[in-house]
């Protein structure tokens, strides 16, 4: 339901596991066949607070994989591969976002993205589903150096976006994100089944 009792006016929209699907383990599963190395790697080696600089804009791929090979030489291969094969994590668009979209987009909901996104893999995502293109505007951490749930990158979300936070409804699959961008003054859904989307949207009126 929704957290505010005014409906949104526009849409934000996380990108990864939102618009399109992104899991390390779609690569690595190949890399690592036990299942219990692959998370072994990922919760120890290559995991979410490694790459999160390079998120940030903080650092690039290249040299975020070279300072982790140089202390770990015996993964290096693997961890090279997350530079390398880094469009192997993707698995394509989530259809029922892309449907929410294109409705939304011929009710003339006005719609954005807000996204915790490397500079340099942000044209790949952005080619992976027509969708993105009915994106108005978007704000990538790694172009501006702010993360979710920082505060700031919602205020500049709202100031690029030209509305107000009450106005605005985040749709993010980070738990973590949403109760920033509660406490921000968003309006939010947080996306964990593609199938409640829809029935989120109609709830607020917007679909």
């Amino acid at each position: 339901m929704p957290t505010k009792a005014v409906a949104p006016k526009a849409i934000v929209w996380d990108f990864g596991n939102v618009i399109v699907r992104w899991d390390a383990r779609t690569l690595y599963s190949k890399i690592f066949p036990d299942p219990v190395e692959r998370d072994r790697f990922l919760k120890e080696i290559c995991t979410g607070a490694w790459h999160i600089e390079t998120d940030r804009g903080a650092i690039t791929f290249t040299e975020n994989c070279a300072r982790l090979a140089a202390r770990d030489p015996d993964h290096a291969e693997a961890i090279w591969a997350w530079r390398d094969r880094w469009w192997e994590m993707f698995s394509g668009p989530i259809p029922e976002t892309e449907a929410a979209i294109e409705s939304l987009h011929r009710r003339g909901v006005p719609q954005f993205g807000l996204s915790n996104i490397s500079a340099e893999t942000l044209q790949g995502t952005l080619a992976m589903s027509p969708a993105f293109g009915r994106l108005e505007a978007y704000v990538a951490s790694g172009l501006e150096g702010l993360l979710k749930p920082d505060p700031a990158i919602f205020a500049l979300a709202c100031e690029r976006f030209g509305y107000a936070p009450s106005e605005l409804l985040l749709i993010d699959d980070s738990a973590r994100n949403i109760e920033g961008a509660r406490a921000a003054g968003f309006d939010v859904h947080h996306f964990t089944d593609p199938a409640a989307l829809k029935p989120a949207l109609e709830s607020r009126g917007l679909l």
